[in-house]
């Protein structure tokens, strides 16, 4: 755990990317401010007594003090051209240089080499991270320093909702990669039910903290590389993630994932554009079979009498 600091987070988006954030509250002792996107603020509000965060558009109050480290962990120009409104004395992540271009510190490297301001360009940055095998977790914490050793995500407690059963199915992943939507959920779902499941596509709810509580009450997730199957491994819920376009080595699976790789995977990796082939290369035989080995492993882990320890977890955070 580093020394007692004040500490300041920039990571506004995307909340997927805001929640595997959140393992680093663990090793910032001393007070925490976190700015994110407006929506995202429910997921961070009272994790733990040393954090307060806020909207964006209220940044302004946390110039209220001098950082001891201030991690921004954006890549775009205007949370970079926020940074010289802040007093403090270490930054980790990108900034603004003399010459006005957008860049990055050095010890953060390991992520944004990989990222759209890459040193390297984007090209060769795409390329990086189709070779790279390390978790983002593992990648933001040994530029700090840190080890990374499965600490798992925060997350508050969900809202309670009447949305239950045995599988849960986010078949859209957003509409920046379309190409991350796999094509056969519809029949994935009849073939379940078929044999007697219970199987729901999550709905769009008015909160996150809905949307949170519909996958906690589900056995297994099936999704794309998206927000419900973070909030699914923050859960303790087994999932089945589908990765057509993106990164599969990235995503630390704390033992509850089964990640089905597309064999066209770097044809189409890190591609935004739409190609049929990218979302009906993984068959839908391999994502069933996948699904119902979850659901013995769910059966088994109940039988067991394993506590589901992980789910809601606040950790000993909420302690401090």
């Amino acid at each position: 755990m580093m020394a007692k600091m004040n500490t300041l987070i920039l990571k506004l988006g995307a909340t997927g990317d805001v929640v595997r954030t959140t393992p680093l509250l663990k090793h910032l002792a001393g007070d925490v401010a976190w700015v994110t996107a407006a929506k995202n603020v429910p997921l961070l509000a009272g994790l733990t007594k040393s954090l307060r965060s806020s909207a964006w558009e209220q940044r302004v109050q946390f110039c209220d003090r001098e950082y001891d480290l201030v991690l921004n962990l954006e890549d775009t120009l205007d949370v970079a051209q926020f940074l010289p409104q802040l007093k403090y004395k270490k930054l980790f992540g990108a900034h603004i240089d003399a010459s006005g271009a957008l860049v990055y510190t050095d010890d953060s490297g390991g992520w944004f080499d990989l990222s759209l301001i890459s040193r390297f360009g984007k090209a060769a940055a795409d390329q990086l991270k189709l070779e790279n095998r390390r978790t983002y977790q593992d990648l933001i914490f040994s530029g700090l320093g840190l080890e990374f050793k499965g600490e798992p995500y925060l997350l508050p407690e969900p809202a309670k909702t009447d949305l239950m059963g045995d599988v849960a199915i986010a078949p859209k992943a957003g509409h920046v990669w379309p190409m991350k939507n796999w094509a056969h959920y519809t029949e994935l779902k009849r073939e379940l039910e078929k044999r007697g499941l219970t199987v729901n596509v999550l709905p769009d709810r008015a909160s996150l903290l809905e949307h949170l509580g519909d996958v906690k009450n589900h056995r297994v997730l099936v999704s794309g590389d998206s927000l419900p199957m973070h909030f699914a491994l923050g859960l303790g819920v087994r999932c089945v993630t589908i990765f057509n376009c993106t990164s599969p080595w990235e995503i630390y699976d704390y033992g509850l994932q089964r990640q089905l790789t597309s064999p066209l995977l770097a044809e189409f990796f890190f591609k935004r554009g739409m190609d049929e082939r990218a979302t009906t290369a993984i068959r839908l035989e391999e994502v069933f079979e996948a699904v119902m080995g979850e659901l013995k492993i769910d059966d088994k882990n109940k039988s067991w009498g394993q506590p589901a320890e992980v789910r809601g977890r606040r950790s000993e955070l909420s302690s401090q």
